[in-house]
């Protein structure tokens, strides 16, 4: 389900040129669509995992059948306001299926291999968004780029025949009685004992960080930097700025799950501080390279975004398996909101200050990355 629910992400960052063209969008309001779905994603995951604490399985159910709607809207190939519309509404679609993955995951899987679970699920992830670049690569040039992203969102409909299995495999809930529609703490929940769950503020705060720039970093060079740079500097059709993306995505994939390995043996918090540290120089190629220098950042980049879900595995640490889905919202909100500023901000500063987010990125990714690895490891309990 995580697989197909991303194809028409990685479908999107390629269409985006056309999109703006056949819409006649001004640089703002391209901005403003690519990170609608980011901002849809912010102002719901508070809400969706208050919802899923005691209701993850309706949540899962929701997610796909938001997304679809939201795909028919921008399939109309309407004015700014309906791609915007519905540019949210499959953001919020996106929230309940990944924020119900996740929250599944944290709950019922925590454990010396917990870093493993989260990979293989960005690994999933990832497979869908190469696919979904690799299909607009090779669809023709005369497809609709409306038309191309509608068929990127034909497996969002196929989840709906995984809900059965999914939901046969989710523990039944505890306890009689009506459950509460919000709940921050599901107090069913096994809770493991206060000694054997460290309690570190200072590596929250810094797994806050380290998401919520990850995620500017990802949708600034994803959804505007290589597209726009790509297309307005290098002269890529919509065929060569997917296979730009997709460098960076069979990068992810390859080294997702050897992170996530290393990471449950030498602690996610040391890990993720390196990967932040060559996350940072990916950056500054693919933001002011030549081609051939943007080529080796995508690369770069790629490998970087494998450290995706790291700074979740951190939060699990510090965090009781009653409050998991509350306090996943609260990172996601972080997360989310970083979606929707990068593209949002690069539209606005392109025209005189472009360069000025990603150095401005580079140098956060690097101080982040450097406090993570002065800091002594900690294992999760």
């Amino acid at each position: 389900m995580m697989a197909a629910n991303t194809v028409s992400i990685g479908a999107f960052p390629a269409l985006l040129p056309e999109l703006g063209v056949s819409a006649g969008l001004a640089d703002w309001q391209l901005g403003a669509v690519a990170g609608a779905f980011g901002l849809a994603r912010m102002l719901t995951d508070v809400p969706s995992g208050l919802f899923m604490t005691h209701h993850l399985a309706r949540a899962l159910r929701l997610g796909p059948l938001v997304m679809l709607a939201g795909a028919a809207l921008i399939g109309s190939g309407g004015a700014f306001g309906v791609l915007l519309l519905g540019r949210a509404l499959m953001g919020a679609g996106h929230t309940l299926a990944t924020l119900g993955g996740l929250t599944a995951i944290l709950r019922y899987h925590a454990g010396p291999n917990l870093a493993s679970a989260l990979a293989a699920t960005e690994f999933a992830a990832m497979t869908g968004v190469l696919a979904g670049a690799g299909l607009v690569a090779v669809l023709p040039r005369a497809v609709p780029w409306n038309v191309a992203l509608l068929v990127t969102c034909i497996p969002v409909a196929l989840t709906l025949a995984l809900l059965p299995a999914l939901q046969r495999a989710l523990p039944r809930a505890e306890g009689d009685g009506p459950r509460p529609l919000f709940a921050r703490s599901a107090h069913d929940a096994p809770v493991a004992p206060r000694a054997a769950r460290p309690t570190v503020p200072w590596l929250g705060l810094l797994a806050g960080v380290a998401g919520a720039t990850i995620a500017v970093c990802y949708a600034t060079v994803e959804q505007f930097v290589i597209p726009v740079r790509g297309s307005r500097e290098f002269a890529l059709d919509r065929a060569g700025i997917a296979r730009l993306l997709m460098l960076g995505q069979v990068m992810d994939i390859l080294s997702v799950l050897p992170l996530g390995a290393l990471a449950d043996r030498r602690g996610a918090p040391v890990v993720l501080g390196g990967v932040l540290c060559v996350f940072a120089v990916a950056m500054g190629l693919v933001a002011f390279g030549t081609l051939p220098l943007m080529v080796a950042g995508s690369v770069l980049f790629g490998f970087a975004m494998a450290s995706w879900t790291l700074p979740v595995n951190i939060l699990r640490m510090v965090t009781p398996p009653s409050q998991v889905a509350w306090r996943t919202a609260l990172y996601r909100v972080a997360v989310d909101g970083g979606m929707c500023l990068g593209p949002l901000l690069s539209g606005i500063l392109t025209a005189r200050h472009a360069g000025a987010l990603p150095a401005l990125m580079m140098v956060v990714l690097a101080a982040t990355g450097v406090a993570l690895l002065a800091r002594r490891r900690l294992r999760p309990s």
